[in-house]
Parts: C-alpha cells; structure tokens; sequence
C-alpha cells in the first residue's frame, strides 16, 4: 500500500498540492530570519501566485499562511513586534547626503581601497534609500524576501559613498536564467536557495572611477555567499 497523500489546500480560488506545501516548509526553515510578511512575499514569488496584473497576491498568502498555521500544517515564527502604522508608505529622505556633488573623476587606484560596508545602522539604512530612491532608475522598492544590502565605499574621499549594491532572493521561475544554469523542475526546486539575485546597483551618478563598477562587482562575488549565509543559514 502506497503512503498517504498530504491533503490539498484551497485557498482564495488556489489550490495548494503536497508539493506546494512542502516547498513553504523548506523556505520557511531556509529562511527563519524573515518576518511573516517577508515570508509571504517570497512565497508569492516561488509559487507565482499573482493578480492579473502581475502584482503579488501577499495579503491572501499572508493570510494563507497564518491559516497553515493554525490547523498545525506549518509552523511559522513568532509574530515581530513593529512600531510601523499600516498603511504608512515608504519615506525617500531628502537630506544634503544624497545631493548631487561635482564629479569625481580617476581610476580604482586613485581612491582605493574600494569596500563593501554592510547596511546594519538605522542611519546606513536611511542613506542607501535614498540614494537608490533618488539616483537609481527603479527608485527604492521593499524588497520581496530576504536581502542584504551594501554602501560601496572609496577610502580616499569624503563622504566615502560612491554606490550601493542589494541581493535579494530569486524569482522562482525564469525562462532563460534556468535554460543557461541546466535546470529542470525538480533541480531547481532543490537549488533555488542557493542562488541570490543582484536585484540594485549603483554608481552614483557624479562618480567617474574607470573600472569601479567591475571591481564593486568582483568584491561582491567573493564575500556575498559567505555574508548571506551568515545573515540567513542558507
């Protein structure tokens, strides 16, 4: 006799397979360090679960998800705690630090060391929004998932950020990222969390460092796997 099938779940018109359920369960343990919204948002994203506008369905997989929950199906983490009113809508900051400045014009070696700084601080993460916010072409977005961020610093000037730089988790299905990688289905199911998207990159319009862009790129493929394991035990 063949092993029982987890039962389906229907939810706001979707119906959830044992296979759907158990791929909550892997990125929930892959990514324990997510809020419950974050949670959902990825969840969106692996499962495709959209509107016909192509915007996420997060709400009802939030919901979805706190239904799981509570029948034992899942078992998500403790609520965080936020000061932050809903419906309240993401500030870009307009301050003197993300004003266009004279330009700066060398090579990598004029202002080296080029580094990496982590985005830990309240301030930190105030000024890398609104420098994407008001310099990048996609503007600043919450990000969907997990993430990590990065200031791009130039030790020979002051202030010392020339850019900013966001990985983020992958989308679940593309076309020609799985065609050129080699994966089907099943393997990308398995490996998905192992890969993570540059999802921004600036260099600040004002800056015109020869080859900084390639080197910001080489310092950030040697340390991101190690910073996100590290941030999320994946």
């Amino acid at each position: 006799m063949g092993a029982l099938r987890e039962p389906k779940e229907t939810y706001c018109g979707r119906t959830f397979n044992g296979e759907d359920l158990n791929l909550i369960r892997e990125m929930i343990a892959d990514c324990m360090g997510l809020s419950r919204m974050e949670l959902a948002n990825t969840v969106c994203e692996l499962l495709n679960w959209q509107r016909p506008t192509g915007k996420l369905k997060a709400k009802e997989c939030f919901d979805f998800l706190e239904y799981l929950d509570e029948k034992g199906r899942i078992q998500l983490p403790e609520k965080m705690k936020s000061g932050r009113q809903k419906g309240y809508a993401t500030r870009i900051p307009q301050t003197a630090q993300g004003d266009e400045r004279p330009p700066v014009i060398g090579t990598v070696k004029d202002f080296a060391p080029i580094t990496l700084r982590v985005v830990k601080t309240d301030d930190q993460q105030l000024l890398w929004r609104e420098l994407i916010g008001r310099h990048h072409y996609l503007g600043f977005k919450v990000p969907f998932g997990a993430h990590h961020r990065y200031l791009i610093e130039a030790a020979r000037l002051d202030p010392p950020t020339v850019g900013c730089l966001q990985f983020s988790s992958p989308a679940w299905k593309m076309a020609d990222r799985d065609d050129w990688i080699g994966w089907d289905a099943d393997t990308r199911k398995r490996n998905l969390q192992r890969i993570v998207n540059n999802s921004r990159f600036l260099i600040l319009p004002w800056i015109h460092i020869k080859n900084l862009a390639s080197t910001v790129l080489a310092l950030a493929s040697r340390r991101i796997g190690k910073d996100w394991e590290e941030h999320y035990a994946v």
